[in-house]
């Protein structure tokens, strides 16, 4: 399994090129091409003082060369083997070949480092997918389960029905619906519309708790709150697919000779479903978990849009509007990164739920 891992390790560097050249040169081809909103900055200023600002900027992150060479340059910047840069007054120079530091540059949008703007984002949409993840999991067994064992029932139909059209909704609509009556005050203002905490969320207790004025909801109420509608608009989609997927392999796996060997064997029905049956169906599971991490990844920029909520989709939609080539850049390959070592770990996890598949 090593000698696996290894190679499939070595075989995301590849990968990983190609999704950022796909990303950058779509970018750079695209109208205004890289930096394109610095054009509107450009614009507001004086004839020196803009001409002089370009040629800071192009000095500094070479936009006026071609793109090739822009690409050339991210990927040796990023890259922990290639040759060391140093940034002078007159632009960038490069230095001896060796072993280095990565470096995933400046924003020249926001005027940061991006690995500090990815480290305050990041964790925000990580949250969003490990909160929903078992949510979605937990519900598309227990529903798949159940509507296998009723086939054909009223309950199993009309699950059915409702799944497909649950499904089927957009999560833009949804988020926009869910605002709309869960947050307006012309309706159930129940949860806030935007942001993970209130403003006085910092000065509160971590857990829940009762003082001289009254109820204090304490941080992490006040969190768990702030994500009843993110949590939503991301849970639904997934869990009517899966829950779908999860019935049609039980069904599969109940008819199966083995499990008609077990009932034959006087087992009980209880041993039979989740000691045989529910075993073998986690295989489609397994294998959608490859693209639901990133589906969820996905809408996650959806949903963080929506929300307001200051994670990694939120700050790659104000990177793409800005063309902000290293942040667009760092997105693409953070989440390349994410999804293919969640295909990694689905890959893994065959063995724990299939004995007979050998990596050797």
């Amino acid at each position: 399994m090593t000698t696996y891992i290894i190679r499939r390790l070595l075989l995301m560097i590849p990968t990983l090129i190609g999704i950022t050249a796909v990303t950058f040169f779509v970018m750079g081809l695209s109208p205004g091409g890289v930096g394109g909103s610095l054009l509107n900055e450009f614009g507001e200023m004086e004839a020196e003082k803009a001409k002089a600002l370009k040629e800071y900027y192009n000095r500094r992150y070479g936009l006026d060369k071609p793109l090739i060479v822009q690409y050339g340059r991210w990927l040796n910047q990023i890259s922990p083997l290639g040759f060391r840069t140093e940034d002078t007054p007159e632009g960038m120079k490069f230095g001896s070949f060796g072993f280095k530091w990565p470096d995933l540059g400046k924003s020249f949008s926001k005027g940061r480092s991006v690995v500090e703007l990815y480290k305050e984002a990041l964790p925000v949409t990580l949250l969003l997918n490990v909160v929903t993840t078992p949510i979605i999991y937990f519900i598309a067994i227990i529903t798949g389960i159940y509507s296998a064992r009723h086939r054909g029932k009223l309950l199993d139909v009309g699950s059915g029905v409702l799944l497909l059209g649950t499904w089927s909704i957009p999560t833009i609509w949804s988020g926009v619906m869910l605002i709309g009556f869960f947050a307006s005050r012309e309706y159930w203002y129940w949860f806030p519309s935007a942001g993970l905490s209130s403003t006085l969320a910092q000065s509160m207790p971590f857990l829940p708790t009762w003082s001289d004025a009254g109820f204090v909801p304490g941080w992490l109420l006040d969190r768990c709150w702030h994500l009843v509608l993110p949590v939503a608009c991301l849970t639904y989609g997934g869990f009517a697919f899966l829950s779908k997927l999860m019935r049609s392999a039980m069904l599969e796996n109940l008819s199966a000779d083995f499990v008609r060997t077990a009932r034959a064997k006087g087992l009980s029905e209880r041993v039979v479903l989740w000691r045989h049956a529910f075993r073998n169906s986690l295989l489609p599971l397994i294998t959608m978990a490859a693209n639901i991490v990133p589906g969820l990844l996905a809408g996650s920029v959806i949903v963080e849009s929506i929300f307001s909520i200051p994670g990694m989709g939120l700050l790659t939609i104000d990177a793409i509007h800005a063309r902000d080539r290293e942040l667009v850049l760092a997105g693409a390959l953070v989440a390349g990164i994410l999804s293919m070592v969640s295909i990694l770990i689905a890959d893994l996890c065959y063995v724990l739920a299939d004995p007979r598949v050998s990596y050797e």
